[in-house]
């Protein structure tokens, strides 16, 4: 027996309708297009389905028998492919995101708890690496995209913007500094520094603002996290410039943040290879954190 779904979803129309013509607008199709079908199905089936006159159409007992059957039948598998269509739309996977360690602390949290509550099916993993090793972990496709500091070589990377994070002057309450509102970039020179070492995306950046400024600090010395940093300051070895993602500065520590004017900042952002397509779950997840509102308490100093 050979028949189609199309010719029975057109012979419930026309028998739903009464008319050829009414049933060929309800499907989208033409009247001779209608008539065929229902003509095909009943040559198929062997039986006459519809007793046509000039002013209507009528179900045969054949085709009154059909119509309930059928509907019931074609219903079901209406139900089945929505579900299979549902399922489809269910992400579901492992995500893997490189994150620097002060976007860890602040934002990332953040995104994980969204994730698992938009997308409980999705195992999200996150990479807490300096700047450095997250973007080779991009670029070699260890992990599936990152959340790290605008990269200064952008070349094979699709970068999406996602928030500023500006730098702040970290000292001990004791500092000649420690007492303005603001300090300038300007009073920084000659001044002792301990700061990150290049392996993470803000030194770079911190020496080119120096350098704008006209600013050459005593750099003694170059660290890898930032509560490294906060040790060196507290110890009096010298003051420091750091994200304001870096904070809040240590529980109970004589340590205090001020603003640097004028401000200067680095962008966050979302890298992912350029050459390398995401996953449906990564790309729900990066749809996610690129359309997710950043609250003002995870970017306040």
């Amino acid at each position: 027996m050979n028949y189609t779904l199309r010719q029975l979803r057109v012979f419930l129309a026309v028998a739903a309708h009464g008319s050829f013509s009414r049933a060929a607008d309800a499907v989208g199709l033409t009247q001779p297009a209608v008539s065929r079908g229902v003509q095909e199905l009943e040559e198929a089936l062997g039986v006459r389905l519809l007793d046509r006159t000039t002013r209507e159409v009528v179900l045969t007992d054949a085709g009154m028998a059909l119509v309930p059957a059928l509907e019931r039948l074609l219903g079901q598998l209406d139900d089945t492919l929505e579900e299979t269509r549902q399922l489809g739309e269910r992400y579901r996977g492992r995500v893997v995101i490189a994150s620097a360690p002060t976007i860890s602390a602040r934002l990332m949290p953040m995104y994980v708890a969204a994730c698992a509550h938009e997308y409980p099916e999705i195992r999200l993993f996150i990479r807490d690496n300096v700047q450095a090793d997250g973007l080779e972990q991009i670029r070699a496709g260890a992990v599936d995209f990152g959340v790290l500091i605008d990269p200064m070589a952008r070349d094979g990377l699709t970068i999406a913007d996602l928030a500023t994070d500006p730098f702040c002057f970290v000292c001990r309450r004791d500092h000649p500094l420690a007492g303005a509102e603001t300090v300038p970039w300007s009073a920084l020179h000659g001044e002792r520094l301990a700061l990150l070492d290049f392996a993470s995306g803000s030194r770079p950046l911190i020496d080119r603002i120096l350098a704008r400024h006209g600013v050459t600090p005593h750099v003694v010395q170059e660290l890898g996290h930032s509560a490294s940093v906060f040790g060196m300051v507290e110890a009096g070895i010298g003051a420091s410039v750091l994200p304001s993602f870096s904070l809040p500065l240590p529980a109970a520590s004589p340590l205090v943040s001020r603003p640097l004017v004028p401000r200067e900042e680095r962008s966050i952002v979302m890298v992912r290879r350029e050459d390398r397509s995401l996953s449906p779950a990564a790309a729900a997840v990066w749809n996610m954190i690129q359309n997710l509102p950043i609250p003002a308490e995870a970017m306040a100093a």
